[in-house]
């Protein structure tokens, strides 16, 4: 697949998600009904996000965000 320019603020809500998965998923996560809640809040404002209308092939151009997010987490990281 081609690369995306997706939109700084779905990248940053798919990098928020991500965070939000791995607190939860973490071993003794504190505050679980607060990461559930915002996980679901996440996955809707990712879900309904506006760009989606405009791109061909959806469920790819979901994978590459989730990838293009860890990509730059890890850039953050380093």
């Amino acid at each position: 697949m081609d690369a995306i320019d997706f939109p700084d603020d779905l990248v940053q809500t798919q990098a928020a998600w991500n965070a939000t998965y791995d607190a939860l998923a973490a071993p003794r996560p504190r505050d679980t009904t607060a990461l559930r809640r915002r996980l679901l809040l996440l996955s809707v404002r990712l879900w309904w996000h506006p760009y989606w209308e405009t791109v061909p092939s959806v469920p790819a151009a979901r994978s590459e965000l989730r990838h293009v997010a860890r990509a730059h987490e890890a850039v953050r990281a380093a």
